[in-house]
């Protein structure tokens, strides 16, 4: 099985405080490409050429964010990231991939990917998705307030934890940044449009599906099937309302 790890960790502990990002793809030069503009633009960068050293990488490294192609020999990339998903580890990924049809797009962020990047691709496009996804999943700042409640939720945001009615809810970066954003704007309708720009940071060229998806899968987490919580404004959006009030 073919790996390529030229990332040592006597060379991350010499600057701890940068971001690592842990590139896969089975093309030597798409992995040549994608690390050398990110060690330009500052990033610690390691790389693998498969999923099953990219899952090894993970464990070994704790990357703070994963560039990950899908197609690729044993597991691909949406095998390594339901394995990632199922054992806990929130560690952000972008898909990295020449499949650019809406469903493939829809079907990288239902499995679990925060972003999804198709080849041929800006290289100063992909540096900032990654920005903009690392800004997005980054703890809160010491300075924010810590707590936020609505209903029966309680959200930290310092320690990234979720109850509902004291019981933790586990609850993947995307899904805890969506719900954050339903909880400090409660009782407002919200478009689709508008939770894309505040979630997602970027534009999904109008296919909301990848909204109706998540919110699926956080009224899932929510226990919240009816709807009774998370509310459809059918051709508007969404709203969280209290209903025990």
């Amino acid at each position: 099985m073919a790996t390529d790890i030229s990332h040592t960790e006597q060379t991350m502990n010499q600057n701890p405080e940068k971001r690592t990002v842990l590139v896969v793809d089975d093309e030597e030069y798409i992995r040549d490409l994608v690390r050398t503009a990110l060690s330009f633009s500052g990033f610690e960068v390691a790389v693998a050429a498969d999923g099953v050293t990219a899952l090894n990488e993970v464990q070994r490294l704790q990357p703070d964010l994963i560039i990950l192609d899908i197609n690729m020999p044993g597991f691909d990339g949406f095998e390594v990231v339901r394995r990632l998903r199922d054992a806990g580890d929130p560690t952000p990924v972008i898909f990295l991939t020449a499949r650019d049809s809406a469903e493939d797009k829809l079907s990288g962020f239902t499995k679990g990917g925060d972003d999804y990047v198709t080849k041929p691709f800006s290289l100063e496009e992909l540096v900032a998705r990654v920005e903009a996804v690392l800004r997005r999943t980054a703890p809160a700042e010491a300075e924010a307030v810590s707590a936020i409640t609505f209903a029966d939720l309680e959200m930290d945001e310092k320690a990234h934890r979720v109850q509902r009615s004291g019981e933790p809810l586990d609850l993947a970066p995307t899904e805890f940044n969506l719900l954050r954003y339903f909880m400090t704007n409660p009782e407002q309708v919200l478009s689709k449009q508008q939770i894309l720009d505040h979630v997602w940071e970027y534009d999904f060229d109008g296919n909301y599906g990848i909204v109706e998806t998540y919110v699926s899968y956080l009224r899932k987490k929510l226990s919240d099937g009816d709807g009774s919580l998370i509310q459809t404004v059918r051709g508007v959006g969404y709203v969280i309302r209290n209903t025990t009030t």
